[in-house]
């Protein structure tokens, strides 16, 4: 790895917003940053000589001297990026540009316990670096996701509702066993706010990432930064209430929109629809399979199952009732869905939106644009590695 001794407050700016701009020239970089070009050559030639930068090579002009690109040296060593969802597992490592070298993703379940996840963590964790050729050695940084409140401060789960069990479980001290980098757990919706970030290089400043799975959960990003909330439970808006005579929520609360329109309750109403002999579509699919999934209920939805496009129509329905009391409050320009549910296909978004515009204030809604997240699955192992790198040049006071 390279050599961490001597580095200014300027050269910590210098490093950052390299790694924002994702390849960016000598002369964006000091016009962002409000360096002199006799300054920013100083510094970049510094940094350079020290092995944190490296030159990408040019990029096109339309007349004059071709700039330079700069990006993080790869000698920096590599981060590693863990999705955990509440049914899924993602594991990656990627160079400090976010390049991805090795990924894996697999079912998993959070109700088997921190110990049987985290060692299945573990293990891809080795397999992959194996695979790059590296060890935990190279490792520059770890990030984290995990599908409940996190107080990142000390990258502790606090009283989450899908996943008990973890509850104040020392993920960051478990792998601390195995690796010397320093380890950053969040919350899974933040980590696609900061994969969207990366995305957009940080061309939006104020926007919301809904990632709707098996529960419901809002990545908050203002003025350019991730909000987490005074304790690290902000964007908790699954437990947002929109019927207070609705089903009992595994919070214990009534009515709350996760218990109302999730991935689960959109398979229960599904299964109920079979059963009553309301779609012969989905009872094939039950009788075939044994069980019904929220993509099945897209499939029904788009062969035209009128049953199935009730129950997406009511989905997102109820997500944008809950998501225009969020517009009303936040004002965000835009609002990015991800998760599972973007599988069921472009009715469940066309609700969400005749919804939010219909429940929400005409200036909240002017103009601002709901659309499925373009990272898709991506966006949780991409959010870990900027989590892993934006978090470990502060942890090694190379940002502020």
């Amino acid at each position: 790895m390279a050599p961490w001794s001597g580095i200014t407050a300027d050269e910590m700016r210098l490093l950052e917003t390299t790694f924002w701009s994702a390849g960016g020239s000598r002369h964006a970089m000091a016009e962002e940053l409000g360096f002199s070009k006799s300054k920013a050559n100083a510094l970049i030639a510094g940094l350079l000589e020290q092995g944190l930068l490296a030159e990408a090579g040019l990029q096109r002009s339309s007349g004059g001297r071709r700039p330079e690109n700069l990006q993080l040296h790869a000698d920096l060593g590599v981060l590693v990026g863990v999705d955990i969802g509440a049914t899924s597992l993602g594991v990656a490592v990627l160079q400090p540009d976010l390049t991805v070298l090795a990924q894996h993703e697999e079912a998993a379940d959070v109700r088997d316990g921190p110990a049987v996840v985290l060692a299945r963590v573990r293990a891809l964790m080795r397999e992959l670096l194996g695979r790059c050729g590296r060890t935990a050695r190279d490792v520059f940084g770890i990030g984290i996701g995990v599908p409940g409140p996190v107080n990142f401060e000390i990258g502790q789960l606090v009283n989450p509702p899908l996943m008990p069990a973890w509850d104040s479980f020392s993920i960051r001290d478990y792998l601390r066993e195995d690796y010397a980098a320093p380890v950053f757990v969040d919350n899974d919706v933040n980590l696609m706010a900061l994969g969207e970030l990366w995305r957009l290089k940080r061309s939006l400043s104020n926007f919301l990432v809904i990632k709707i799975g098996t529960g419901i959960g809002c990545g908050i990003v203002c003025h350019g930064e991730v909000y987490r909330g005074a304790a690290g439970s902000a964007g908790d808006v699954g437990h947002i209430c929109v019927d207070q005579e609705g089903p009992r929520c595994h919070c214990g609360n009534l009515g709350c929109v996760e218990a109302m329109a999730a991935g689960p309750a959109i398979t229960r109403m599904a299964v109920q629809a079979a059963e009553a002999g309301e779609s012969a579509v989905l009872a094939e699919v039950l009788r075939s399979q044994g069980r019904i999934e929220a993509l099945d209920v897209g499939q029904a939805s788009r062969a035209g199952d009128p049953a199935a496009n009730a129950i997406v129509q009511r989905a997102g329905n109820l997500i944008g009732q809950m998501l225009a009391s969020v517009v009303n409050f936040f004002n965000p320009s835009h609002v990015f869905i991800g998760g599972g549910i973007t599988r069921i296909g472009p009715l469940f978004l066309a609700a969400v939106r005749q919804s939010v515009y219909q429940r929400s204030l005409a200036l909240s809604t002017r103009h601002l644009e709901i659309q499925y997240t373009p990272l898709a699955a991506q966006g949780g192992l991409i959010g870990a590695g900027v989590l892993a790198m934006q978090q470990s040049l502060k942890a090694r006071g190379i940002a502020p």
